[in-house]
């Protein structure tokens, strides 16, 4: 199985987007083996399997076969039986006594692991940097009036920052599914066997250390057979979440460029694009692209369900690449969002003007009537809906309503379920200002609510927790990174054997 590793770039159209280019990145089952195979020479040794003696002959092959793949146009076999050739070649038959205890069936399932575990980091890094650009972009305007909007219909103004942060706390919680998942897939199954051991005395938890694992897949026939499905299924599922609520923030700003004069759109440049045969257009090119790499997502996802479904545990149809390139095509639509995000035009003032030319806020009229004047909701209700047909029927807005219409409509309604108390109990100072939409927004007590204060508090929050996810991620790496660096010191210490 050869994968496809992403390399590292901006490219916007058609390029695969990851966060930055590290050694990691460009890793394949060559190179993966080599780390097994060492690791498995240290532990041999340990545990006395084979003698020390032997072990720097292990050893010795072990790195020239490494350092021979490293060399331009050499070949990197990824099947171990291969690979295992040139160890032959490099130091006789006895070198494969390194392979007591393994087969290629824990062999794969531990490379797998590793494939998915640095693409969860990856994939992360992404998360985290989308996250931190929707989060300037709503410190930017966090308090402007918005139009939301349900059963696509315009339903109550809330405010630019209310709107943003909404899809940051749904990138949040994938970032928290994530973690759940590295959890459970930086766990090993080398040393498991085929799936029920040996006789040989393996030490899965050497072997589990020596390759940065957090612990071991305990149930050997559940390492290399069962936990390959949960575990992919898990993280295709993150990636699918993830496309999902990305793809409901493109149709939001793709739905703008269906209107004369939007209020929110990408600056014209190397992100939109122009017709052959239309001059006025600028087609919002990127905000495709990320549609299209999402829809990607859930594609290759989707696929990894049906090649898991009712499969015989032993098969390879679920031992597939699917959930590391899932993970994959989600980093690069995060990082082509994030380009997006960086480039957004957002228009206040049109905004808001679209919110005036509705009738979002009579939610708030109905309320002020119960709470304020003591109106039972329901005859509020019934007052306000009445007031949009009147309305909408003379082609007005809110503000242009007569308040002598108001207070009629208001009676019939009140008349209706024979109120005694049929007077309109507003001004019409105050009439107008349940009306507006900066009154609605403001007014709003509720925790989570879209008013400045809750909103800054929620921005304060969600840098708080972009931090924590920074930090975790800094610290994870350092921790494979010094696993590494141990692995490399107990392998060299095989090689100075006298």
């Amino acid at each position: 199985m050869m994968l496809i590793r992403c390399l590292i770039g901006l490219v916007l159209m058609s390029g695969c987007l990851v966060s930055r280019v590290s050694a990691q990145d460009r890793r394949d089952e060559f190179y993966y083996l080599g780390e097994l195979n060492k690791a498995s020479s240290v532990m041999v040794v340990e545990q006395g399997i084979v003698p020390k003696t032997l072990g720097k002959v292990i050893a010795e092959s072990v790195s020239q076969v490494i350092a021979d793949g490293e060399k331009a146009g050499a070949k990197r076999p990824g099947d171990y039986l291969e690979l295992e050739k040139l160890l032959i070649a490099a130091g006789g038959p006895d070198v494969t006594r390194m392979h007591s205890g393994r087969s290629r069936q824990d062999i794969g399932a531990t490379r797998n692991r590793l494939f998915q575990r640095a693409q969860v980091l990856t994939t992360f890094e992404a998360l985290n940097h989308t996250r931190a650009a929707l989060l300037d972009f709503a410190a930017k305007y966090p308090d402007a009036i918005v139009p939301a909007y349900t059963v696509g219909v315009q339903a109550q103004p809330i405010s630019f920052g209310h709107y943003i942060l909404a899809y940051v706390e749904g990138l949040e919680r994938n970032t928290e599914r994530l973690r759940r998942a590295y959890a459970n897939v930086n766990k090993s199954p080398l040393g498991s066997a085929a799936l029920g051991t040996s006789r040989f005395p393996v030490n899965r938890a050497r072997l589990a250390e020596l390759l940065g694992f957090d612990g071991i897949v305990e149930n050997s026939l559940d390492a290399n057979q069962i936990s390959p499905i949960d575990t992919g299924v898990e993280l295709v599922s993150v990636a699918s979440a993830a496309a999902l609520t990305i793809g409901t923030l493109i149709s939001d700003i793709e739905a703008q460029y269906r209107m004369t004069t939007p209020w929110l759109t990408l600056e014209e440049g190397e992100l939109t694009g122009t017709s052959s045969i239309m001059p006025q257009k600028r087609n919002p090119n990127a905000l495709h692209n990320v549609r299209v790499v999402a829809s990607e997502v859930l594609g290759v996802s989707t696929t990894y369900f049906f090649k898991a479904h009712n499969v015989p545990h032993g098969l390879s149809d679920y031992k597939g690449s699917e959930p590391v390139e899932a993970l994959n095509r989600m980093a690069r639509m995060l990082n082509n969002l994030t380009a997006v995000v960086k480039q957004l035009n957002f228009n206040a003032r049109r905004a808001l003007d679209e919110v005036n030319a509705d009738y979002s806020t009579t939610t708030e009229l109905a309320d002020v009537l119960q709470r304020d004047a003591d109106v039972p909701f329901r005859v509020g209700h019934h007052f306000a809906s009445e007031l949009v047909n009147y309305g909408r029927g003379n082609n007005l807005r809110p503000i242009d309503i007569p308040y002598d219409q108001a207070k009629r409509i208001y009676t019939d309604a009140a008349k209706s379920f024979k109120m005694t108390n049929a007077q309109l109990p507003l001004s019409e100072a105050q009439f107008r200002k349940s009306l507006t939409a900066e009154n609605m927004v403001q007014s709003a007590r509720v925790i989570g609510g879209p008013q400045p204060a809750e909103v800054a508090r929620m921005l304060a929050a969600q840098r708080t927790s972009l931090k924590n996810d920074r930090e975790w991620l800094d610290s994870t790496r350092r921790k494979l990174d010094d696993a590494s660096k141990q692995l490399n010191a107990a392998f060299a210490q095989l090689k100075s054997v006298p």
